[in-house]
């Protein structure tokens, strides 16, 4: 069987990357952009740092922000409206994973317009043609939207996240500068950095991994073990870290899938709205000692990458727990919550379970798993 690696054409990292933008778009012969971005962002002047860029090198373009931070249905229908109505060529997503994700579906939509009912593009859609060109500018360092071949959008009518692959959506320039991401607050650092930590766990033990993947993903543990704490103290270093980090992990998971803490995650989000890196962290630990007896030495070399001293003298049990105690350390130092008893209703948990057992990472999950093991999990954080 043969192992398929898909990334960008092109991308660019570091300070001041953001300026490139707009000679990808001349050479590439676009003539005008559908600005994808989130009121916040517009509200805060994050946005603009962008489009000055664009308005510098005289390329028109339009703005679209009509988009939540779990992106629905609604959202994309909108956006393929205002997308045809402002007669684009090209999509400048600029945000964290629920602006690239609207502007994914958005291109797939414009590009293969029988897919039109959103809902159509839920799991590996049989697209035949190239979303329209996204270049992605990520603002969140996290969820790697920029560099995978997947996306979310909540289908508010069912409460549940539609989890969509597609190689054909893949942003072809991804924009990663760290000054983009220098005014996130603390709480969405932690969060979305977390959310590329449990990228590159899950990715390093789902049963889809392999050499190329594991290094990636290792060397991502790696990255965001030592940066996280120090972007979210908003260093200079520290976001540069996470940066990296967070798109190195998306190379790997992108690849090949991730497992049940982002099965579980996501009806989280769509049914209580919660931030789906704040979801993921509490589940992580937890999660990683159900799977633990069906990875190997695997935990072994996580708990290197974070900087656990003297694993190759530890004893199975010893480095599995040590690694589990690594992402618990490094979650509760970055602010995280320990529970979901702020989140989670009791009566919700049968829905939220089934929910997340259909998810379409749930198949990727290195232990095999029930409707039933899931509720108990989720209990277990009540």
């Amino acid at each position: 069987m043969a192992n398929r690696f898909v990334l960008n054409e092109t991308s660019y990292h570091g300070a001041g990357a953001i300026l490139s933008i707009a000679d990808e778009i001349k050479g590439r012969g676009l003539q005008k952009a559908f600005v994808c971005s989130d009121p916040d962002l517009i509200k805060f002047g994050v946005t603009q740092k962008v489009t000055d860029v664009l308005e510098g090198a005289s390329i028109p373009y339009a703005v679209y922000d009509g988009i939540k931070a779990n992106p629905t249905i609604a959202n994309v229908q909108a956006g393929v409206a205002a997308y045809q109505e402002a007669k684009a060529d090209c999509i400048v997503a600029i945000g964290g994973g629920s602006s690239i994700d609207t502007a994914k579906a958005i291109g797939i939509i414009i590009a293969n317009p029988e897919f039109a009912d959103v809902r159509s593009l839920e799991g590996v859609a049989p697209t035949k043609n190239k979303s329209v060109p996204i270049l992605a500018v990520p603002t969140t360092a996290g969820t790697a939207a920029e560099v995978t071949i997947n996306y979310v959008i909540t289908d508010e009518e069912k409460k549940r996240k539609m989890v969509c692959v597609d190689v054909h959506d893949i942003p072809v320039v991804a924009v990663v500068d760290p000054d983009m991401m220098s005014s996130m607050p603390k709480g969405l650092t932690a969060a979305t950095g977390m959310d590329a930590l449990t990228h590159a766990i899950e990715g390093y033990i789902t049963q889809g991994a392999w050499a190329l993947s594991d290094m990636f993903h290792l060397k991502a543990i790696e990255i965001i073990s030592n940066h996280l704490r120090g972007a979210v103290d908003n260093t200079p270093e520290g976001r540069e870290g996470m940066a990296l980090g967070q798109y190195v992990a998306g190379m790997g998971f992108s690849n090949v899938g991730l497992g049940i803490v982002h099965s579980m995650a996501h009806p989280l989000g769509a049914v209580y709205d919660t931030p789906h890196g704040v979801a993921n962290a509490i589940l992580l630990p937890t999660v990683m000692e159900y799977n633990a007896p069906c990875t190997g030495e695997k935990y072994r070399d996580i708990a290197a990458a974070m900087g656990v001293e003297g694993t190759e003298a530890m004893s199975q049990e010893e480095y599995r727990k040590a690694a589990v105690d690594a992402v618990r350390k490094l979650a509760a130092d970055v602010g995280i919550p320990s529970d979901l008893k702020a989140i989670v209703k009791e009566e919700d948990v049968a829905f939220l379970s089934q929910s997340a057992y259909d998810d379409a990472c749930r198949p990727g999950n290195p232990r095999e798993t029930s409707v039933e093991e899931i509720a108990a999990l989720y209990r277990s954080l009540l």
